[in-house]
């Protein structure tokens, strides 16, 4: 008899990390839950990167005309389009999250995820216009 609380060994799975990203035949909701760990591990590195870029300021003004020269490259802006990419998803899932464990929307959860990544769509293309052109 098995003791309370605890899994059998074929539920759990062998390698419980990569089982976290295993989307493979698998719906839409694994593949947002996936995504949304994703991007909330690369928001957080991002976090760790923009602390260290911001440290060239500390060389004071020629710092400053790097920070500037690195932040306004094309590489450099392609990064924020995908930083912009990752906040939208990670925080408009994050919505969806939220509200279906409040109990709103629990039956429509799949259209509640479609809806707001078409407004995810919108306001990414929306800031990749403006990342590009200001």
């Amino acid at each position: 008899m098995q003791e309370a609380g605890s899994m059998p060994d074929t539920v759990r799975p062998k390698r419980p990390l990569k089982s976290w990203f295993d989307v493979r035949h698998r719906k839409v909701g694994t593949w947002a839950f996936a995504l949304n760990r994703l991007t909330g591990i690369g928001l957080s590195l991002y976090l760790i990167i923009h602390l260290v870029i911001l440290s060239l300021l500390l060389q004071g003004e020629q710092g400053w005309n790097d920070f500037v020269t690195l932040v306004k490259s094309p590489f450099f802006l392609t990064l924020d389009v995908i930083l912009l990419f990752g906040f939208l998803f990670h925080g408009l899932n994050g919505v969806r999250v939220g509200l279906v464990g409040m109990g709103i929307g629990v039956d429509n959860q799949r259209t509640l995820f479609w809806v707001l990544m078409a407004v995810g769509i919108v306001l990414l293309l929306a800031g990749a216009w403006l990342i590009f052109t200001l």
